[in-house]
């Protein structure tokens, strides 16, 4: 097994998550200032119906979220065997394959909505918040299974 750790590549990562935070979070303003202008009195339901989406949601995202940190901090392990770096990447390619299936699905979700103003919100609104969501539980995630191993 491994005698330590090396965080410096998941540091990088929470940085790195950290921007793409930041941008989202200028996006969702950037949105929410457009909608707004469209949408008039029916922006605040959709702001309160993203809302409940994200509640709903936010079990599943935490819980995807902390099993990529504690992969990711198992992966910076010093002194990994060949079998255990195999089986981080299955673990590593089957996360990015439901990343990549959460993102095409807003996608075509997107492109497959009735055009009503209110409908796109919800549907972008709900995009932001889920990704802004999951970069903010890893980060959190990695930070206390970093503080816990070293």
């Amino acid at each position: 097994m491994s005698n330590g750790f090396d965080f410096k590549k998941l540091r990088r990562l929470i940085m790195i998550y950290a921007v793409v935070q930041v941008i989202l979070v200028a996006l969702l303003l950037y949105f929410a200032l457009l909608f707004q202008a469209t949408l008039g009195p029916l922006f605040w339901k959709s702001i309160i119906f993203t809302l409940v989406i994200q509640l709903v949601n936010f079990y599943a995202v935490n819980l995807f979220a902390t099993r990529e940190a504690r992969r990711e901090v198992a992966a910076v392990a010093i002194g990994l065997t060949p079998e255990e770096l195999k089986a981080q990447r299955q673990q590593r390619l089957t996360g990015d394959i439901i990343k990549m299936a959460v993102f095409g699905f807003f996608l075509v979700f997107a492109y497959k909505a009735p055009a009503r103003p209110f409908i796109q919100s919800l549907i972008f609104f709900n995009f932001i918040l889920t990704y802004l969501t999951y970069f903010q539980c890893f980060n959190f995630a990695a930070k206390r299974e970093m503080k816990s191993k070293g």
